[in-house]
């Protein structure tokens, strides 16, 4: 199961940060192609996909979603969700073709779950600069309908860069302070949240812990620490959401975030799929649990 997941998660990376490269509304081509290319894959997997639109820097853009709906509270919802774009310049395999492929495979994994609540996967556009954090995020666009028609989401999380591990010693760094608290090697998933939304993390945390044997850290801290708010959870915070981001920590442990060298080979998808495995059981638990 893992060996096969994993091919489908290099497949799906490939596709993303070399057959597509860029995705930004500087390439509109490269940032639809991205989009076709989640839709039709959730679409051979037999889910309809809503899209909403809206149009940015001139570009009309996309958030993609598709729901396995709950039975018995079935008005609740677990969501996961991933940032489509890059930022210009690098082809994004790690930031964020990774987090991408995860919802893909998730969709796949979770075909035949039956939740008492609603599992919503969604494909996030415009994430990255500059629709990060004062912009027109396409997170920030979903959260605020999400908001105004009342739904009632349970928790979000935000699956942001999730397939760089290292075994070395000192390859993990650490805002000022954390590393004497945390391991010196980046082997680990982390989960990370706002001190808002730390009950929530707890509960993600514990099923993710219950799910799976992979290494796995958690953290909630103050929005201001650098790292935690960085993604698409911060728009749910702002919405008034619980939500977490689950990451391999991205600069703090990826040297070539960003940058042009950010291409498919660089990832580790045999643990990145056990990743996967493992947030699977903890959406099919968070939407199962009393």
């Amino acid at each position: 199961m893992t060996a096969s997941l994993a091919t489908r998660l290099r497949r799906h990376v490939e596709r993303l940060a070399d057959g597509i490269g860029e995705r930004h509304v500087l390439r509109p081509e490269a940032l639809h192609a991205a989009e076709r290319y989640i839709g039709e894959t959730w679409r051979a997997l037999d889910y309809p996909v809503t899209r909403q639109n809206y149009e940015a820097q001139g570009v009309d853009c996309a958030n993609l979603e598709i729901s396995i709906t709950g039975a018995g509270r079935g008005g609740e919802i677990v969501l996961a969700g991933a940032h489509y774009d890059t930022v210009p310049g690098s082809p994004g395999a790690d930031d964020n073709a990774s987090g991408v492929a995860a919802v893909l495979e998730l969709a796949r994994l979770l075909r035949e779950a039956r939740p008492a609540r609603t599992i919503r996967l969604v494909a996030f556009v415009n994430e990255e600069p500059p629709f990060f954090f004062w912009g027109e995020m396409g997170s920030k666009v979903y959260a605020r309908a999400a908001r105004a028609r009342g739904d009632d989401i349970r928790v979000m999380l935000s699956l942001e860069m999730l397939g760089c591990y290292c075994d070395e010693k000192g390859s993990q760094a650490y805002p000022p302070l954390l590393k004497h608290f945390y391991p010196a090697q980046g082997d680990y998933i982390a989960f990370v949240s706002n001190l808002r939304s730390r009950h929530a993390l707890r509960n993600v945390f514990e099923a993710f812990r219950e799910a799976s044997d992979f290494p796995a850290e958690k953290l909630a801290a103050p929005a201001l620490v650098p790292g935690i708010g960085w993604s698409d959870q911060l728009s749910f915070w702002r919405a008034g959401y619980p939500a977490a981001m689950v990451t391999d920590t991205a600069f703090h442990r990826y040297r070539h975030y960003h940058q042009p060298t950010d291409t498919p080979e660089k990832l580790d998808y045999a643990r990145m799929a056990r990743v996967v495995e493992g947030l699977a059981r903890t959406l099919d638990r968070l939407a199962s649990a009393p």
